[in-house]
């Protein structure tokens, strides 16, 4: 891997550990990986840096053991200005990092490795996919901070487990083990493996996805994109859809991918 990008914080930490996928490690041991302006930042700044030609075609997004995340940092914030700095902490840089993994154009994976709770559950479900370890439990807490959690945020849960599903995580703020998260489809995958036995599943879970025609992920992503965000389609997005699909019958890797299906041999993917 030629791409050499720096989060300008050794609190996340960037790695490539398998051809062409990229894997950011929030890392706060002191506080639980708890989200600050720091963490925030360097997301937000390091994502968009990641999107060069095919050399990054899906991202990693984990915890340093033994959690995934706390969630917002909020326990540090002075009671005389706890007000302004909270909301200044969720409007601005928490808001922008989870935007940077939601435009990220490739396939991203949230490895919950433990814990994930609050915005760093939120920041999971933004990723297209969710793998978790036996031990992660998940929860929104919300309810039991008197916190009323934003639209956003809200929309993000719903699309992914549904109004019911929702209403339940919200309104009981109850931790969820992994095999109930996974039972409700807010995780996509439960692992049986712990510690480096995860993580080796997670970075293998990521490299498979990485493998595939990058035209496929990069339009499906799209696709799936717009579909999600418009109930309704407008003629105009219906037609760049359709023109977006007839655009692959013509490209390099369509032909490829056929002829290394027929071969029995694995694809040479160019991006084109």
């Amino acid at each position: 891997m030629s791409l050499s990008v720096d989060t300008g914080t050794e609190k996340v930490r960037l790695d490539f550990p398998a051809e062409a996928v990229a894997r950011l490690t929030i890392s706060n041991p002191p506080k639980r990986n708890a989200l600050d302006h720091e963490i925030l930042d360097a997301i937000t700044a390091t994502v968009p840096r990641l999107d060069s030609g095919i050399e990054v075609r899906c991202l990693l997004v984990t915890g340093e053991d033994p959690v995934f995340s706390a969630g917002y940092d909020i326990g540090g914030i002075p009671a005389e200005s706890f007000e302004q700095d909270a909301e200044a902490l969720v409007a601005h840089p928490f808001t922008a990092a989870l935007d940077a993994i939601e435009e990220f154009p490739w396939p991203t994976v949230a490895a919950l490795n433990g814990h994930c709770l609050g915005g760093a559950l939120e920041m999971a479900v933004t990723c297209d996919l969710r793998i978790a370890a036996p031990q992660a439990k998940l929860g929104m807490p919300p309810a039991k901070l008197g916190l009323i959690y934003g639209h956003t945020g809200l929309i993000r849960f719903i699309r992914t487990i549904g109004l019911p599903r929702t209403r339940e995580l919200f309104f009981t703020g109850d931790m969820l083990p992994a095999a109930r998260a996974d039972e409700i489809g807010l995780v996509n995958r439960l692992t049986t493996g712990s510690g480096e036995d995860f993580a080796n599943e997670a970075v293998e879970l990521a490299a498979g996805i990485a493998a595939n025609a990058p035209l496929s992920m990069r339009g499906n992503k799209q696709a799936i994109c717009t579909i999600t965000e418009n109930p309704v389609l407008s003629e105009e997005q219906v037609k760049e859809l359709v023109e977006l699909r007839e655009s692959c019958f013509t490209s390099a890797d369509f032909l490829e991918g056929i002829t290394a299906f027929g071969e029995k041999r694995r694809p040479n993917w160019t991006g084109r």
